[in-house]
Protein backbone atom coordinates (compact mmCIF):
# COMPACT_ATOMS: atom_id res chain seq x y z
CA UNK A 1 0.00 0.00 0.00
CA UNK A 2 1.42 3.64 -0.71
CA UNK A 3 2.25 5.25 2.29
CA UNK A 4 -0.66 8.31 1.24
CA UNK A 5 -2.77 5.52 1.01
CA UNK A 6 -2.17 4.50 4.53
CA UNK A 7 -2.86 8.11 5.69
CA UNK A 8 -5.70 8.25 3.94
CA UNK A 9 -7.62 5.56 4.82
CA UNK A 10 -6.56 5.33 8.60
CA UNK A 11 -10.33 5.97 10.98
CA UNK A 12 -11.71 5.37 14.16
CA UNK A 13 -12.60 1.87 14.47
CA UNK A 14 -14.70 0.75 17.19
CA UNK A 15 -16.31 -2.50 16.23
CA UNK A 16 -14.15 -5.31 15.75
CA UNK A 17 -14.50 -8.70 13.77
CA UNK A 18 -13.08 -11.35 15.93
CA UNK A 19 -13.51 -13.85 13.96
CA UNK A 20 -10.30 -12.79 12.19
CA UNK A 21 -6.92 -12.87 14.09
CA UNK A 22 -4.66 -10.72 14.98
CA UNK A 23 -1.18 -12.64 15.47
CA UNK A 24 2.24 -12.27 17.22
CA UNK A 25 3.77 -11.12 14.17
CA UNK A 26 1.37 -8.64 13.37
CA UNK A 27 1.60 -7.33 16.78
CA UNK A 28 5.32 -7.66 16.29
CA UNK A 29 5.41 -5.17 13.48
CA UNK A 30 3.52 -2.66 14.89
CA UNK A 31 6.02 -2.21 17.96
CA UNK A 32 8.30 -2.11 14.95
CA UNK A 33 7.11 0.92 13.75
CA UNK A 34 5.94 2.32 16.62
CA UNK A 35 10.00 2.62 18.00
CA UNK A 36 10.99 3.83 14.14
CA UNK A 37 9.21 6.64 15.22
CA UNK A 38 11.00 10.15 16.16
CA UNK A 39 12.46 10.60 19.44
CA UNK A 40 14.00 13.87 21.06
CA UNK A 41 17.68 13.23 21.51
CA UNK A 42 16.62 9.61 20.23
CA UNK A 43 16.26 8.86 24.05
CA UNK A 44 13.13 6.98 23.05
CA UNK A 45 10.70 6.95 26.05
CA UNK A 46 7.77 5.02 24.82
CA UNK A 47 6.66 1.65 26.69
CA UNK A 48 4.55 -0.79 25.27
CA UNK A 49 2.07 -3.12 27.19
CA UNK A 50 0.38 -5.19 24.79
CA UNK A 51 -3.10 -6.48 26.03
CA UNK A 52 -4.11 -9.95 24.81
CA UNK A 53 -6.19 -12.12 27.38
CA UNK A 54 -10.12 -11.54 27.47
CA UNK A 55 -9.74 -11.48 31.22
CA UNK A 56 -7.02 -8.13 31.04
CA UNK A 57 -9.06 -6.43 28.15
CA UNK A 58 -11.83 -6.40 30.55
CA UNK A 59 -10.22 -4.93 33.31
CA UNK A 60 -8.49 -2.65 31.01
CA UNK A 61 -11.95 -1.61 29.03
CA UNK A 62 -13.57 -1.21 32.81
CA UNK A 63 -10.28 1.15 34.07
CA UNK A 64 -11.10 3.40 30.80
CA UNK A 65 -15.19 3.09 30.72
CA UNK A 66 -15.14 2.28 27.22
CA UNK A 67 -16.78 -1.37 27.23
CA UNK A 68 -16.18 -1.66 23.45
CA UNK A 69 -12.61 -1.94 23.87
CA UNK A 70 -12.67 -5.48 25.99
CA UNK A 71 -13.83 -6.13 22.10
CA UNK A 72 -10.37 -6.03 20.06
CA UNK A 73 -8.67 -9.09 20.06
CA UNK A 74 -5.14 -7.28 21.20
CA UNK A 75 -5.22 -3.50 22.84
CA UNK A 76 -1.81 -1.95 23.16
CA UNK A 77 -1.42 0.79 25.90
CA UNK A 78 0.97 3.51 24.86
CA UNK A 79 2.88 4.60 27.88
CA UNK A 80 5.73 7.33 28.78
CA UNK A 81 8.63 7.15 31.03
CA UNK A 82 9.88 10.60 31.30
CA UNK A 83 13.03 10.45 33.45
CA UNK A 84 15.31 10.04 30.93
CA UNK A 85 13.46 13.19 29.13
CA UNK A 86 13.46 15.02 31.78
CA UNK A 87 17.07 14.25 32.67
CA UNK A 88 18.78 15.63 29.29
CA UNK A 89 15.66 18.29 29.17
CA UNK A 90 14.29 19.17 32.24
CA UNK A 91 10.96 20.40 32.46
CA UNK A 92 10.28 21.05 28.80
CA UNK A 93 11.83 17.07 28.41
CA UNK A 94 9.63 15.55 30.11
CA UNK A 95 6.11 17.84 29.80
CA UNK A 96 6.61 18.13 26.65
CA UNK A 97 9.51 15.80 24.50
CA UNK A 98 8.54 12.47 26.01
CA UNK A 99 5.12 13.37 24.83
CA UNK A 100 5.36 14.24 21.83
CA UNK A 101 7.51 11.05 21.34
CA UNK A 102 5.06 8.81 22.44
CA UNK A 103 2.64 10.27 20.55
CA UNK A 104 4.58 9.98 17.53
CA UNK A 105 5.21 6.50 18.09
CA UNK A 106 1.20 5.65 18.64
CA UNK A 107 0.65 7.03 15.77
CA UNK A 108 3.33 4.53 13.86
CA UNK A 109 1.25 1.78 15.15
CA UNK A 110 -2.33 3.23 14.18
CA UNK A 111 -0.97 3.49 10.28
CA UNK A 112 1.48 0.45 10.33
CA UNK A 113 -2.17 -1.35 11.29
CA UNK A 114 -3.56 -0.08 8.16
CA UNK A 115 -0.99 -0.72 6.03
CA UNK A 116 -1.58 -4.60 7.59
CA UNK A 117 -4.96 -4.40 6.86
CA UNK A 118 -5.85 -4.02 10.74
CA UNK A 119 -7.59 -1.10 12.28
CA UNK A 120 -7.84 1.05 15.50
CA UNK A 121 -9.05 3.88 17.40
CA UNK A 122 -7.07 5.93 19.64
CA UNK A 123 -8.50 6.34 22.91
CA UNK A 124 -7.34 9.22 25.25
CA UNK A 125 -9.97 10.18 27.43
CA UNK A 126 -9.28 8.07 30.17
CA UNK A 127 -8.06 7.79 34.12
CA UNK A 128 -4.55 7.16 33.49
CA UNK A 129 -4.46 5.71 36.82
CA UNK A 130 -7.02 3.12 36.36
CA UNK A 131 -5.84 2.13 33.27
CA UNK A 132 -1.98 2.08 34.83
CA UNK A 133 -3.42 -0.48 37.15
CA UNK A 134 -5.51 -2.17 35.15
CA UNK A 135 -1.88 -2.72 32.93
CA UNK A 136 0.33 -2.91 36.19
CA UNK A 137 2.75 0.16 35.49
CA UNK A 138 3.65 2.32 38.06
CA UNK A 139 4.06 5.61 38.32
CA UNK A 140 6.12 7.56 36.83
CA UNK A 141 5.33 5.66 33.70
CA UNK A 142 2.40 6.66 32.36
CA UNK A 143 -0.08 5.96 30.20
CA UNK A 144 -1.18 7.69 27.26
CA UNK A 145 -2.87 6.46 24.34
CA UNK A 146 -5.10 3.42 24.40
CA UNK A 147 -4.89 1.24 20.93
CA UNK A 148 -7.47 -1.33 20.61
CA UNK A 149 -6.41 -3.22 17.73
CA UNK A 150 -8.26 -5.98 15.23
CA UNK A 151 -10.09 -6.34 12.08
CA UNK A 152 -12.85 -4.29 11.01
CA UNK A 153 -16.73 -4.82 11.58
CA UNK A 154 -18.00 -2.01 10.41
CA UNK A 155 -16.99 0.33 7.33
CA UNK A 156 -16.28 3.55 8.14
CA UNK A 157 -16.90 6.68 6.05
CA UNK A 158 -14.44 9.44 5.57
CA UNK A 159 -14.63 11.86 8.47
CA UNK A 160 -15.10 15.42 7.94
CA UNK A 161 -11.88 17.85 7.67
CA UNK A 162 -11.79 21.55 8.04
CA UNK A 163 -10.37 22.82 5.32
CA UNK A 164 -6.63 24.13 4.74
CA UNK A 165 -7.32 27.45 4.25
CA UNK A 166 -8.86 27.48 7.61
CA UNK A 167 -6.08 25.37 9.75
CA UNK A 168 -3.29 26.96 8.04
CA UNK A 169 -1.23 30.34 8.18
CA UNK A 170 1.61 31.46 5.21
CA UNK A 171 4.17 33.60 6.17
Amino acid sequence: MEFSDVITKRRSVRHFNNKLAVTNADINALLEVAISAPSAGNIQPWRFVVVRSAEAREKLAAALQQRWAAAAPVVIVVCVDPRPCSARYGDRGELLYAIQDTAAAALNILHGAVDRGLASCWIGAFDERAVAEAIGVNAPITPIAVLPIGHSAESAGKPARRPLEEVTTWL
